[in-house]
């Protein structure tokens, strides 16, 4: 009741005040257009822009009211379109980790232009295609993929070399991945489908650099990575050895090799023949006298007695190794080549028959039957002949042989069938 008492003063208060004003102060509007003129009081024009104010407001209100529903409409509409979209995405990756590969398609195509990852879609897309071996479908899909999304060349370069790979198509594939290691040379799924690229197209010397790499940042074991090394290196010295005049290669080659992988007997057995065939046997003597003393392997012993650099120094070092391993066959093999290479007849002979009684064989037999012939010892000779034959007969696999009485009947079934 009060307050509505003081609104009522208020008011006869302002009356008063805007009646005064009125009194004292007049004035008036003149509008004039063309001939026409209006002319009115002052404070009346003065309520007349005051009410055309009023009237313009509340009509713009009305108006922007009226718009609203349009835009609440698009909002609604795109928000349900992502839903659906986003219904249809998680649809189409469930079929495609199930292997239902038309269906993943459809749905992740469908759902691309109106989802907020179409990059996904249309990439999943292109694998569910490829499965299916709609390979041009796939790479159309790519490139829908690329258009898609800025930024995407990655993903799109990654996938379309995996599609590559899986089809077999290697040197498009590393292609590729090839680009995309000059622009990203430290991402690890371009470096593991390098890998993947490089032995599908065996380019050994492209596998052997990129193993610090992919150890540097452990994406090999170590296990692996020495498995890999030891391969890739063993194919570049077949490779390489089989041109004598890329012995500098090799050389370099053998200098690059992991200090763990120089005592593998495979591999130094390789080098040795890539240094004979490039005229480097005073190389390949050293090598094999360092190696067979910190890794004694027949392979190495024997080989050791075929090179022809000093005789004699070699006979010497040969020697003081049989002072440790008396009785090692091989090693009393290669005593004995090494004593006829220096003219030793006598040693020789010694030295291939300690050999035979430490461990018989049909290779020391032969050597001894060269060495009696020559001699002119014809009848040990022959029965060395005859004992070499025996035992490279028992090495043979055993299979069917005619016998003595059906020879000839053999021999002539044979002459009909041909």
């Amino acid at each position: 009741m009060r307050k509505l008492i003081l609104i009522v003063v208020v008011g006869l208060a302002l009356g008063a005040l805007f009646g005064q004003l009125m009194v004292s102060v007049p004035g008036y509007w003149l509008i004039r257009v063309g001939e026409t003129s209006v002319q009115t009081s002052f404070w009346f024009g003065l309520v007349l822009l005051l009410a055309a104010f009023l009237v313009l407001h509340f009509a713009l209100r009305i108006l922007a009211r009226l718009s609203r529903p349009v835009s609440r409409f698009k909002v609604w509409n795109s928000r349900t379109r992502h839903r659906n979209a986003m219904r249809r995405t998680v649809r189409g990756l469930v079929a495609l980790a199930e292997g239902r590969w038309k269906r993943a398609e459809k749905s992740l195509v469908k759902a691309a232009d109106d989802s907020s990852t179409p990059l996904v879609n249309y990439l999943s897309a292109a694998l569910a295609a490829h499965y299916q071996g709609r390979f041009e479908q796939a790479d159309t899909l790519l490139k829908r993929a690329h258009l898609s999304t800025q930024g995407a060349d990655t993903a799109v370069g990654l996938m379309q070399a995996q599609l590559m790979l899986d089809r077999q198509q290697y040197e498009e594939a590393l292609a590729i991945l090839t680009r995309l290691d000059r622009q990203l040379p430290n991402h690890p799924q371009v470096l593991k489908q390098l890998k993947q690229a490089y032995l599908s197209v065996n380019d050994w010397e492209g596998l052997r650099r990129l193993m610090p790499r992919l150890a540097a940042r452990q994406l090999v074991s170590a296990e692996e990575r020495n498995q890999l090394e030891l391969r890739a290196y063993r194919e570049l010295l077949i490779q390489e050895a089989r041109d004598p005049s890329h012995v500098e290669r090799v050389r370099n080659l053998w200098a690059d090799m992991p200090d763990s992988l120089r005592g593998n007997v495979e591999l130094i057995a390789l080098y040795t023949e890539a240094l004979v065939r490039g005229k480097e046997e005073g190389i390949a003597e050293r090598l094999l006298r360092h190696s067979l003393k910190e890794h004694w392997d027949s392979r190495l012993v024997l080989r050791y007695g075929l090179l022809n650099v000093d005789p004699a120094r070699q006979l010497v070092h040969a020697e003081k190794w049989l002072q440790e391993r008396p009785n090692d066959p091989d090693l009393l093999l290669t005593l004995g080549r090494l004593s006829l290479r220096n003219a030793y007849w006598g040693k020789a002979q010694e030295y291939f028959e300690a050999s035979q009684r430490q461990r018989p064989s049909g290779v020391v037999c032969a050597e001894l039957a060269r060495l009696y012939a020559n001699l002119g010892e014809h009848n040990k000779s022959q029965l060395y002949y005859r004992q070499s034959v025996e035992l490279l007969d028992k090495s043979l696999p055993s299979l069917p042989q005619p016998a003595e009485n059906a020879a000839h009947n053999g021999r002539e079934k044979g002459r009909k069938a041909g």
